[in-house]
């Protein structure tokens, strides 16, 4: 495997960004990883390290899509920006896989426009890891579309399914529909419409979920559209944070509490480490044809090296072709969608008549 990174996306690059990638050299059997960015900049961070004998190498991209920037602008004026020669890489079979901690919206606009999508997919999602009570969950779409169709919703469902395959080693994960109650008749349009699809699919499909039944295990794969994804997503990690922080303050409030501490150690560590980014590294960026890991903004070195990790057994695995063969019926599903809801809302209206 070859993996090429993205030196100058994140809001710790490119210091974070080369240690991780030097660390992954180090620790993973691969045949390069190639360092995107400023040549200048990357070998001035490269000289921090001891990288000799390394399979290491710099290929020069002169711009930097800000974090800031709109995924349009970048697609149109930052044609020589580290995520877009990095995904060329790939494109011109010169890497397998792209890491990026930079600009998550236009690494998904750039890799649409240069990788294309995957045959019978209509748009790409972020497939992010979380941890549960059961090991870890997916959900998914957790920020790449902010306004969904049914359809790509449950195209969301199959491809996290698929996913989540290959992640916890089941062969049947539950799949959920992230809404405001288990009850069939809570939800919006959106949801409603794709219970409806995903009842009459061929996935363990089990209903509606709730934001509480997210880290509990209650399902594999919660499904839900980019918007709600990135909600949930950073309101958890926000809880996580705070946690933390408030934790620390009443352990230094006195010293039974920090002897407490002392023999809870090694359980407080085994638990930070179950919340911890940066042990999952990055998520994937599914439905695009090629290898796209996304990593968190924020992320450490420690991040990097297990985002480089993960792609490249994404990319031995082939979990592009999987995703091929099990989004077949998607387009069965999507006839079905169109023919079942004028139904639904009819069955609506006459509960709230009666």
């Amino acid at each position: 495997m070859k993996v090429a990174v993205d030196v100058m996306g994140g809001d710790n690059a490119p210091e974070a960004i080369v240690e991780g990638a030097v660390l992954a050299a180090r620790a993973l059997r691969l045949e390069e990883v190639i360092l995107v960015g400023d040549k200048a900049l990357v070998e001035g961070e490269l000289a921090k390290h001891r990288w000799e004998g390394l399979n290491l190498s710099v290929v020069h991209a002169p711009q930097v899509v800000e974090m800031h920037e709109s995924p349009a602008k970048a697609l149109r004026t930052k044609r020589n920006s580290s995520i877009s020669v990095a995904l060329e890489l790939v494109k011109d079979g010169r890497s397998d896989a792209v890491v990026t901690a930079g600009n998550s919206g236009a690494a998904m606009a750039i890799s649409m426009w240069k990788l294309k999508m995957l045959e019978g997919v209509e748009r790409p999602a972020l497939a992010s890891l979380l941890p549960s009570s059961t090991g870890v969950s997916i959900l998914i779409d957790a920020g790449g579309n902010v306004d969904c169709k049914p359809i790509h919703l449950v195209q969301f469902a199959i491809m996290g399914e698929m996913y989540a395959r290959f992640i916890s080693a089941k062969d049947r994960p539950r799949v959920g529909i992230l809404s405001n109650g288990r009850e069939d008749s809570k939800g919006n349009e959106l949801t409603k419409r794709v219970h409806a699809i995903l009842s009459k699919s061929g996935l363990n499909y089990i209903g509606h979920v709730e934001g509480r039944d997210i880290y509990s295990g209650t399902a594999d794969v919660i499904v839900c559209d980019g918007f709600v994804g990135n909600v949930a997503l950073k309101s958890g990690e926000g809880i996580s944070e705070s946690f933390g922080a408030m934790l620390g303050r009443e352990i230094r409030k006195n010293l039974w509490a920090r002897i407490g501490y002392f023999f809870m150690r090694g359980a407080l560590e085994n638990f930070r480490r179950r919340v911890d980014y940066s042990e999952y590294g990055g998520v994937p960026l599914l439905g695009i044809n090629g290898t796209c890991f996304i990593c968190h903004g924020h992320s450490s070195p420690k991040a990097i090296k297990n985002a480089i990790r993960a792609a490249s057994a994404y990319g031995r695995r082939d979990i592009n072709r999987l995703l091929i063969e099990a989004l077949r019926d998607s387009q069965d599903l999507k006839e079905l969608g169109e023919r079942v809801a004028p139904k639904i809302w009819e069955r609506i209206k006459e509960k709230m008549i009666h």
